[in-house]
């Protein structure tokens, strides 16, 4: 019940880039095949490395939601950065062991009633797996198999393509304001770099959690499939991804996203700073308090 309660707690708060390179001259994949011969299991992250073509898949399995708390977020920018420099590795695909969720974002537990220590420490570890995902050299796609809100929202749009389960009851989004919380702006350049800046000004203001259907009408997400595809069918576009000329992809990459990551870059310690200001806030931890509280109503 206890740990039920705190994955659900785990939903919706704020969620997250080094540079791109070449490594491998162009091949082509048709598709990841299910012959997994690389396998390795941490606590919270599964890795299927497929040597033959290159394609590492990235399991969270974190229950009940994969709230994205300070062990998993360490656990996954670690497991980003081997696969970096792993030589046979070219693309990852990024998806949940969980039914129903890919990720429901940041753990309100690691921001409520905690040091400003411990709340400073958590979002440098946010930074990094963000700094990781969204300039990593490799290619990256998220499958998302079931709702992604806040942080699950930006680990997907950090990603280069996105594929998600179409089921209408599946949403996605920056929702940050339901909680009396403000996205940082990385959140919010992260979206608005993916549906521009009008539509991010709405959802960010509105907290608006998007269906599938509309996530992909806004561009939100880019391919709808059946719930038992979302894996294979990342693994088919994959393909089409690693086709292409690698040294050009990953400098077309980096020439897209190097504005937006130099922009943390060069204020990391203030934006943990301001973070933690605001955080720590008495008004802030109400709120905060206050969803904790309506979530336990609803558990029980």
């Amino acid at each position: 019940m206890a740990n039920a309660l705190r994955g659900l707690s785990k939903c919706g708060v704020a969620g997250f880039l080094p540079q791109v390179f070449s490594r491998h001259g162009p091949r082509t994949l048709p598709h990841l095949v299910c012959q997994k011969r690389n396998n390795s299991t941490s606590s919270k992250i599964k890795v299927d490395l497929d040597p033959s073509t290159g394609v590492a898949v990235m399991w969270m399995q974190s229950p009940p939601v994969n709230s994205l708390n300070l062990d998993l977020l360490t656990e996954f920018t670690t497991t980003l950065e081997k696969l970096e420099m792993d030589k046979s590795c070219r693309g990852v695909i990024i998806t949940s062991s969980l039914p129903k969720i890919f990720s429901a974002g940041l753990d309100i537990l690691e921001m409520y009633q905690t040091s400003p220590e411990h709340c400073g420490e958590f979002w440098k570890a946010v930074q990094e797996l963000w700094l990781n995902l969204y300039g990593s050299k490799l290619t990256t796609i998220a499958a998302i198999n079931g709702s992604s809100p806040a942080g699950g929202c930006l680990l997907s749009i950090s990603c280069d393509y996105r594929v998600m389960a179409d089921n209408p009851r599946y949403s996605i989004g920056l929702n940050e304001t339901l909680l009396g919380i403000v996205a940082p702006y990385w959140f919010k350049d992260t979206m608005v770099n993916t549906v521009g800046h009008r539509t991010t000004e709405l959802a960010l203001a509105l907290g608006k959690l998007y269906s599938a259907p509309e996530a992909l009408k806004i561009g939100l997400v880019d391919e709808l499939v059946p719930e038992d595809q979302v894996v294979n069918t990342a693994a088919q576009t994959m393909g089409k991804w690693l086709a292409i000329n690698e040294p050009a992809r990953q400098a077309t990459k980096a020439m897209m996203r190097k504005p937006t990551i130099d922009k943390l870059l060069s204020n990391r310690e203030a934006d943990v700073h301001n973070f933690v200001s605001f955080i720590t806030q008495a008004s802030v931890q109400k709120s905060l308090g206050m969803y904790l509280k309506m979530l336990k109503s609803r558990k029980g």
